[in-house]
């Protein structure tokens, strides 16, 4: 039975960790603040950039699962310390480096086709730059052979278990369930891929064993794109509450949201990802490897249970 260590415990995180611990590995989860044990899950409370413990608790893993991240609007400043450290504790112990990460390395692609993992990593905006980085680092460490890296990027969490920041997640769902309207951040009409949370955890976990996967990045096997009109669509039929209207959030909301919010306030870099057509090509992994995107009707229904269920329990 190996030992996997999962970095994070944010929805990538937990979810990763469950599905080891469903495989039958023994897991242990490192955040700042620690948590109390569940079935086949040791958590640990340390600081990851703190390398040296780090290390110590990384000891005999098999592989260490990169699924933590700074505070958004911190990016720049912690992720460079973070990252370093977890590279420096997958030298020392030898277990394959999965991390995970997003779309954001490739910079604006408005207009472009659907993005493959042979895109340059060209970002203008300082989180892009510093996603590339990180990933570049971890990369050029594996070329050297002193580690052994993987990256599984992917675009917009969707499913059971999100429930901060994007189009479908708790801003939105609360009030789809009770028939109001919604609005997006940007036009709610253009096609846009969504990362169904199950089959990143799959991807992550999947990755970690095969080694023809390592050295490189590949895209989270991702269903067809769908607009956010169109997820809504889906959504509101699944929770029967008849047709929900969908609006853009109008510019000047926005602005006046970004004073109180750095989430929003961050999120002006990536705007191309939601004012334009924003589409994952994912045919690289499906033809490598065994997991597969969950069906788009089963993702909607698991992800509207759920949600329902969550409110329910909190009144």
């Amino acid at each position: 039975m190996s030992l996997s260590v999962v970095l994070g415990f944010g929805p990538a995180g937990a979810a990763t960790a469950r599905l080891l611990a469903e495989k039958g590995h023994l897991v242990r989860v490192v955040t700042t603040s620690g948590r109390s044990p569940e079935p086949g899950i040791e958590h640990v409370a340390l600081d990851a950039t703190d390398s040296k413990r780090l290390i110590e608790a990384a000891q005999g893993a098999a592989a260490i699962y990169g699924c933590a991240a700074p505070p958004y609007h911190r990016w720049v400043s912690e992720w460079p310390p973070l990252a370093s450290s977890v590279c420096a504790a997958a030298e020392a112990t030898g277990a394959v480096l999965v991390m995970l990460g997003n779309l954001y390395g490739y910079g604006p692609v408005d207009g472009h086709g659907p993005l493959t993992e042979d895109l340059p990593l060209a970002a203008t905006g300082p989180k892009g730059r510093v996603r590339a980085a990180v990933w570049e680092q971890a990369r050029k460490l594996h070329e050297q052979g002193r580690i052994k890296a993987v990256e599984v990027r992917a675009s917009d969490f969707f499913g059971p278990g999100v429930t901060d920041g994007g189009h479908l997640a708790a801003r939105v769902m609360p009030r789809l369930l009770r028939g109001k309207p919604v609005s997006t951040l940007g036009d709610p009409d253009a096609p846009h891929s969504w990362s169904y949370l199950p089959d990143v955890a799959g991807a992550l976990v999947e990755v970690a064993g095969e080694e023809r996967a390592w050295g490189r990045a590949w895209h989270v096997p991702t269903e067809p794109a769908l607009s956010a009109r169109e997820m809504v669509g889906r959504l509101a039929a699944r929770s029967d509450v008849g047709p929900v209207a969908v609006r853009r959030l109008p510019p000047a909301v926005m602005g006046v949201v970004s004073v109180f919010s750095p989430l929003i306030r961050e999120l002006r870099e990536i705007r191309y990802q939601f004012d334009h057509s924003f589409v994952v090509d994912s045919s690289a992994y499906e033809a490598a490897f065994g997991v597969r995107a969950t069906s788009i009707d089963e993702q909607v229904t698991v992800t509207v249970d759920w949600w329902r269920e969550r409110l329910a329990a909190a009144g």
